[in-house]
């Protein structure tokens, strides 16, 4: 029996791999590439495709404009091929809806069927040796494996649960990621009388505006341990920070300027709401007030001291950060706007993604044991493996290259060109045409 050894295998298909995909067609390398997604079909944010929300992002940050303007794959083609073309330009809104967007993302993907296998659920990575060459073997779930020349992990963000709450995931506990197929799905069996937001994000915004609209009975509470849902820092200075010169000033920075960077930057994208969303929440509370109908409440200051559940009831217990007070909320469903982990030695970061744990001790770290990611996103062997393969991470890389790798559009399509350039550059001389590997 004989297997294919691709020359690149690239796990996850999300916005990262697609706007890799669509660079490594446009450069016509001929390399034969193969992408394994663990969903069925494409989607791009299927659980927070919100009514009204948009992306927050400059629409030509797509996923190939700032790369190739030219491209097939950019938004504004995506417009011109739908009909929407001038329709869209009618709307005259700076951003684009998120349900748009998603549209355009999978669109790009259906280009790409042919490199695509849906439904593949990555479980184990490591090396072998193949025409005495490192190669990767990819196995998943379904008991399929996959040999590879290079690899590139894509896997997405972790999303990142307080530990109160890590037990209790579910059908009453859920992180925005599954929050429209969660509400659907209880919504079925009757109303819900409470549901609790947790966080001070954009995301918490949208999500207790979207279910006062959906459960127009319902008591919505929002939890956060901010003084309340501040403004995000839009400055054009400070959205530098999603320029390609910035990945190179914050990657060659020291850890100590980075930590500063990173705290008068950490508004441009954490802990804050766009100013409309935050005006629409207030008028909606203040309207409610003028009906004698107040069913949006924020906690502000406050921490969650705990979590039980009684059948399909969930009591937080609750604290007032400053004056100590205690008190106890239930809930038929708690919504977790927490956000996501990022590469880090702190509580709320991980080392390395899951995805790379079966193949962690080939790959260096830094003194905190953090990821060692150079500029052109290649994940360097530790010292003791000089032959592991060509592998990349694409995206997650905030913390040594900076914010616009904070699950941005911003930059996606020109970190795919660097990726692109480099694998060309690693597998250069290994052949183009896809050889065979005997399986064992």
């Amino acid at each position: 029996m004989t297997r294919q050894i691709f020359d690149i295998i690239g796990i996850g298909f999300g916005p990262a791999n697609i706007a890799l995909a669509a660079a490594l067609e446009e450069r016509r390398d001929r390399h034969s590439v193969l992408f394994l997604e663990k969903a069925d079909e494409p989607a791009w944010q299927p659980g927070m495709l919100l009514g009204g929300s948009d992306i927050q992002n400059n629409p030509l940050r797509d996923l190939v404009t700032p790369r190739n303007p030219r491209s097939r794959y950019s938004f504004t083609n995506f417009l011109h091929e739908q009909g929407r073309l001038f329709e869209y330009l009618n709307l005259g809104i700076e951003f684009p809806l998120r349900k748009e967007y998603a549209q355009y993302v999978v669109w790009v993907a259906r280009n790409f069927d042919r490199w695509v296998r849906y439904g593949r659920d990555v479980a184990d990575i490591s090396v072998d040796v193949a025409d005495g060459r490192a190669i990767f073997i990819v196995s998943t779930h379904s008991g399929e494996t996959f040999a590879g020349r290079s690899l590139i992990a894509a896997p997405g963000r972790t999303p990142l649960i307080p530990e109160q709450f890590t037990q209790l995931m579910g059908d009453r506990v859920v992180h925005l990621t599954g929050y429209l197929p969660t509400l659907q799905k209880l919504t079925r069996n009757g109303p819900l009388a409470r549901v609790c937001v947790v966080g001070g994000s954009q995301s918490a915004v949208e999500l207790v505006l979207d279910l006062s609209a959906r459960l127009p009975g319902a008591e919505i509470v929002n939890v956060q341990r901010g003084f309340g849902f501040a403004l995000k820092d839009t400055s054009p200075f400070s959205d530098h920070v999603y320029f390609p010169e910035h990945v190179d000033y914050y990657f060659n920075a020291s850890p100590r300027s980075k930590a500063i960077i990173d705290a008068q930057l950490k508004r441009t994208n954490y802990s804050s709401a766009d100013g409309d969303v935050i005006h629409r929440l207030y008028l909606t509370m203040y309207e409610q007030k003028l009906d004698g109908d107040p069913r949006i409440k924020i906690h502000a200051n406050t921490r969650i001291t705990g979590v039980t559940q009684h059948a399909d009831e969930l009591v937080l217990g609750l604290e007032e950060v400053h004056r100590h007070d205690r008190s106890e909320l239930r809930t038929d469903l708690v919504v977790l706007a927490t956000g996501f982990r990022n590469l880090g030695p702190g509580i709320s970061e991980e080392r390395l993604p899951q995805l790379l744990a079966p193949i962690a001790d080939r790959l260096a770290t830094n003194e905190a044991g953090v990821l060692n990611v150079a500029r052109d996103y290649r994940l360097h062997p530790s010292r003791s493996d000089a032959t592991l393969p060509p592998i990349y991470l694409n995206g997650l890389c905030e913390s040594s290259h900076g914010m616009g790798d904070a699950g941005s559009f911003s930059l996606l399509s020109l970190r795919a060109e660097l990726i692109a350039q480099s694998l060309d550059a690693a597998l250069a001389g290994a052949g183009h045409d896809a050889s065979l590997l005997q399986a064992s």
